[in-house]
């Protein structure tokens, strides 16, 4: 296979590139920023949120190699950021777009990456993918991922663009630690804990899925087979661990696999935009991809400080 992975220097871009190309398979990644953390990944720097007009072998005027798929990941990521800057929602958008007219005129197939933000949280018991309620969209982020997911399904309807949708939640693990760029709390949390600083949660029960990145690239990868075979086609999925922890919990287990004492303060709930409680039905992902996630947030947490640990003594504190 040939695949074409959008934002392939983020997290789950990188794990997922590393795994296709230890597999075997061509990888072609696009990003607007190198790669923190390894040069194996064949990238063409390009912001995909400008305007493009020519889609033919390319975007823009740069031509890239045939693929037989495209794994759509790049994204302005952060919730609260993009309540300060909704203007990065808007390149959502933008770069949504015109990766569709890429796969239109190429006639390639696509795997687009959207969140468990777009069923808001007035509704955040109700987490089967056909019952999102888009009326309760709580911000910018989650707009741009829900209009997202429009333009799929619209480029499905009248050009017939194949595609999986996956719904993901709170992706964590290795490759994730450049928290200067976009801060994540399970890094940060590390970061901090490990520095004998104490770390602050923000609301004693907020309740979140979170899905260790193997797990996370194993449903991917499922899909990609799947689509490219014709076994699986124009659906979408919610990929996550299927359980929920608290932050607070989560802050717990981190400071147990650091060996340290744990100071956690806990604030009242004050982030603008942000969903408060979100555990995934999975059951769709388990029947159309036999996807069966393996790793519970202890051992994942287990496996992140591992991985952080040995970044960090291998890496000067100014480049971490």
């Amino acid at each position: 296979m040939h695949i074409l992975i959008t934002g392939s220097s983020g997290q789950i871009g990188t794990n997922l590139a590393l795994q296709l190309l230890d597999a075997g398979h061509q990888v072609f990644g696009v990003d607007k920023r190198m790669n923190p953390w390894t040069e194996r990944i064949p990238t063409l720097l390009q912001d995909l949120a400008a305007p493009y007009r020519d889609f033919a072998g390319g975007i823009g005027s740069v031509p890239y190699p045939q693929v037989d798929l495209v794994v759509h990941l790049a994204a302005n990521a952060k919730v609260h950021e993009l309540v300060q800057f909704p203007h990065r929602a808007m390149e959502n958008i933008a770069l949504t777009f015109n990766v569709l007219e890429y796969c239109r005129h190429n006639r390639v197939p696509l795997i687009f990456s959207s969140s468990r933000e777009v069923y808001g949280d007035i509704h955040r018991y109700i987490t089967e993918e056909q019952h999102a309620d888009f009326s309760f969209t709580e911000s910018p982020y989650s707009a741009s991922k829900v209009a997202g997911e429009a333009l799929v399904y619209s480029y499905a309807r009248c050009y017939g663009v194949r595609y999986i949708v996956f719904r993901f939640s709170n992706v964590y693990g290795r490759y994730d630690n450049d928290i200067e760029r976009m801060e994540r709390v399970i890094p940060l949390f590390i970061q901090r804990m490990r520095q004998g600083l104490p770390v602050t949660v923000y609301g004693s029960e907020k309740m979140l899925d979170f899905t260790y990145v193997d797990d996370c690239v194993s449903g991917i990868r499922a899909g990609i087979e799947r689509l490219l075979d014709g076994r699986v086609q124009n659906q979408t999925i919610n990929l996550a661990y299927g359980q929920g922890n608290t932050l607070v919990r989560m802050a717990e287990l981190i400071a147990e696999a650091l060996q340290v004492a744990a100071h956690i303060t806990v604030e009242p709930a004050k982030r603008v935009g942000e969903v408060s409680r979100y555990i995934a039905d999975i059951s769709r992902a388990v029947e159309l991809l036999d996807y069966q996630p393996q790793v519970p947030l202890a051992e994942g947490i287990r496996r992140a400080v591992a991985w952080s640990n040995a970044w960090a003594a291998r890496v000067p504190p100014g480049e971490q």
